[in-house]
């Protein structure tokens, strides 16, 4: 019960207590002089303050009230306990415990004792009446045995008043709390169904930039933003996967790689923390400087959590400083760890998908290859079968030049046959790390002279021209190896060169390195072909392919990558191309 409504229900049993009082009054006889008048003067006193209470209950302080309500109800009762001191065994001093038992109602079991205390004096004075009225002595145990039992009743009621009074502010806690957990539960319950719902989003397409579109319109409606990043941690740099908002396809778009030195990622990625910078007006990462730029002030940053482990971050920004709430970043936190399974699944699609289609062209090398070879195979071996049955059945006939020419034809495409059959076996041994080398000092410049000498001799239309540096340049290898990655990069420049147009050989020593570049000036390599030419039966588009099986390029980067080096290509339409091989001195 609240002060203020017991307040009122003594106020009721206040203003019952006028016609009970009216009814004492009247019935009593034998007043000493002037006693019946002081009688209803303290009647209507009493009528006139119970009217008074009871209608300023509901609007006064009701701390003031309460003092007041106990300065009157003690004055009042004492006044009659005293009055009525008169009549012989008439219990009027007990009136005074009705004062105690409000007090200690009132004001917990200090009030009861005060009560009781004040109420010794007036029990003292009932006693000085009494015995006037009455001719004999002034009875003290009277006085202390009121006074005792007054205060014992103080001490119960006020003890029973304070442990009520305990268990009311005690359940009142409760129920505070319990009404703030509800509140909290139904405040979870709403971030955890928006951020399934943001999750749901994520996980509705496997194709990137339709998952990350119906997220981040999710997102946008949850927690409003003006520069939006999903950013992964791959090896020592940043990749940003997804953005939304100010400049998002010009500042940082998808793609966008960063280092990790000085970035927030990588702090996020140690720590698996969420991080809010309120203020980035001084800038503690390197990223914050080109988002200080775009107006981006505040941001939230949450890890991608997969189990234990971070993947990367998402990245929610706003142009006001200090404009997230704790709600907001707490929402923020947990789409990181929802949207990181979503993340690793839709990287595992795009691995799967592209390790498919990989095969899938691996499928249509592999079919090409077979048609090459066989065509590469046919030819040759056409030639072959044709020279020798010439050969056999018109012998006599032909003339001895006739014979040679014949004779050279076989050994040349015979020749030919080998080493299509050599290319196929380097291949097979490659794949099965069975490809043997010898590894010696070799010395580079001497062995591309020898290379480009034979080169010389087999053909006379494309001339070749060796630029070798005079500085000691010895590798360790295996010398037939690299003559075999020399004499295909050389074969093929000759090749794909216009007759007359030279073919540059050079030999440089730069950095620890020796570079062996091989130039020529033919129609080039197609820039989305650089890489596929060194694949397996990897071979470039254009109406410039000469017949070969493309293995040889892939030959030459497997041996050259087994020496701690590496072949690379420069290359432009009709401007020809170089070849570059540098070995470790």
């Amino acid at each position: 019960m609240s002060r203020r409504s017991l307040e009122w229900w003594i106020g009721v049993v206040r203003l019952l207590a006028v016609p009970f009082a009216i009814f004492q009054v009247s019935l009593t006889t034998n007043y000493p002089r002037g006693d019946e008048r002081t009688a209803w003067i303290l009647t209507a006193i009493l009528a006139a303050g119970a009217i008074a209470f009871l209608a300023a209950v509901r609007f006064a302080d009701v701390r003031v009230f309460q003092a007041a309500a106990t300065v009157f109800d003690f004055s009042i009762v004492s006044a009659f306990a005293v009055l009525f001191a008169f009549e012989p065994g008439t219990p009027t001093r007990q009136l005074l415990f009705l004062a105690i038992v409000v007090g200690a109602a009132r004001f917990g079991m200090a009030g009861g004792i005060a009560v009781a205390l004040a109420a010794i004096p007036v029990s003292a004075w009932f006693e000085e009446r009494r015995s006037q009225h009455f001719v004999g002595t002034y009875h003290t145990d009277y006085v202390t045995f009121q006074a005792g039992a007054g205060l014992l009743m103080a001490l119960l009621v006020g003890w029973l008043y304070d442990r009520l009074n305990e268990q009311r502010s005690t359940a009142v806690q409760r129920a505070d709390e319990a009404e703030a957990l509800r509140d909290e539960l139904g405040r979870r319950a709403d971030l955890l169904e928006a951020a399934n719902r943001c999750a749901r989003a994520l996980s509705s397409s496997l194709d990137l930039d339709e998952a990350f579109g119906a997220f981040i319109r999710e997102l946008r409606g949850l927690v409003p933003f003006d520069r939006m990043a999903i950013v992964l941690a791959e090896g020592d740099v940043s990749r940003v996967i997804a953005t939304a908002g100010a400049k998002a396809d010009e500042v940082e778009p998808p793609g966008s790689q960063s280092s990790l030195e000085n970035n927030l990622v990588a702090d996020i990625v140690a720590s698996g923390q969420t991080v809010y910078r309120g203020d980035m007006s001084s800038p503690e990462y390197a990223e914050e400087a080109w988002l200080l730029e775009l107006g981006v002030h505040a941001r939230v940053a949450a890890p991608l959590l997969t189990g234990a482990r971070t993947i990367g971050l998402i990245s929610v920004g706003r142009l006001e400083a200090h404009s997230f709430t704790a709600h907001e970043i707490e929402l923020v936190s947990l789409l990181g760890r929802l949207a990181a399974s979503a993340v690793q699944n839709i990287r595992a699609y795009e691995s799967e998908r592209r390790t498919v289609e990989e095969l899938r062209r691996l499928s249509e090398l592999r079919a090409d290859f077979v048609s090459l070879v066989s065509h590469e195979l046919r030819s040759p071996m056409a030639a072959v079968i044709g020279a020798s049955r010439t050969l056999q059945q018109r012998w006599r006939e032909l003339q001895p030049a006739q014979r040679e020419a014949f004779l050279a034809l076989i050994g040349d495409e015979t020749t030919r046959l080998a080493d299509l059959i050599g290319d196929v076996l380097d291949t097979s041994r490659i794949d099965a790390g069975t490809f043997s080398y010898r590894f010696t000092d070799v010395d580079v410049a001497a062995l591309v002279r020898d290379t480009v000498a034979t080169a010389s001799i087999a053909q006379s239309e494309v001339p070749l021209v060796a630029d070798v540096d005079s500085t000691h340049a010895v590798v360790r290898g295996d010398a037939d190896r690299m003559r075999q990655v020399f004499a295909n990069l050389i074969d093929n420049a000759v090749k794909y060169s216009p007759a007359g147009s030279p073919v540059e050989v050079r030999v440089r020593r730069t950095d620890g390195n020796v570079l062996v570049s091989v130039s020529d000036h033919g129609s080039g390599v197609p820039e989305q072909d650089q890489r596929l030419i060194f694949e397996k039966f990897g071979r470039a588009g254009g109406g410039g392919t000469k017949p070969g099986t493309g293995l040889g390029l892939f030959i030459a980067r497997s041996i050259v990558e087994a020496h701690g080096g590496t072949v690379d290509v420069l290359s432009a339409p009709d401007r020809g191309a170089t070849f570059t091989v540098k070995l470790p001195v």
